[in-house]
């Protein structure tokens, strides 16, 4: 094979683990009712031996999860709708070997939860359910959207290794019909 060909080859190989990737670390299911796309979301690969180690040495661990909602535009590029942050802070209190967990949407503070188990904590880090996000005022009926997801975690510390450096990054399709 020629040099150009092989490049090509790598390339295409590269972009589809990139997207298996993606696909596999971040299950994002949107979904249109009573007037607002509600978005659950389950980051299965988020929490590594690392990152327990980090919170448990009670250092406050933040996941934040970047919300777009984009309309599909052929040929063009597509267009975000809205966006929106999510984030999950954890704090472990070493004293009283409890959780404190807090999630906040778009700096509002949603729910605070206080447990010692930490497959609760687990759960409330790295998944959610039908959170309202979006409202659907702003859609066109019968065209193809997509929920995009960009994951982080802070802190970066040399210590404890964050797969995803960079966030990892997911999204889901739906079409609007009113």
């Amino acid at each position: 094979m020629k040099r150009g060909s092989w490049l090509g080859v790598w390339c295409a190989l590269l972009i589809s683990g990139a997207t298996l990737l993606a696909a596999e670390g971040i299950q994002i299911v949107p979904l249109v009712r009573d007037g607002a796309v509600l978005v659950s979301l389950e980051f299965a690969d988020g929490f590594t031996d690392d990152v327990g180690a980090a919170i448990h040495s009670g250092l406050q661990t933040t996941f934040t999860y970047n919300v777009e909602l984009r309309l599909e535009v052929p040929a063009w590029i597509d267009r975000t709708v809205a966006s929106s942050t999510v984030t999950s802070t954890v704090e472990f209190d070493n004293l009283t070997r409890r959780y404190t967990v807090m999630r906040t949407i778009n700096g509002r503070v949603e729910e605070t939860q206080v447990t010692e188990d930490q497959a609760r904590v687990r759960q409330l880090l790295m998944t959610f359910r039908g959170l309202r996000m979006f409202p659907t005022s702003e859609l066109e009926p019968n065209r193809d959207y997509y929920v995009r997801v960009r994951a982080t975690m802070r802190p970066h510390n040399a210590l404890f290794a964050w797969p995803f450096e960079r966030g990892i990054l997911g999204q889901a399709r739906f079409t609007f019909i009113p």
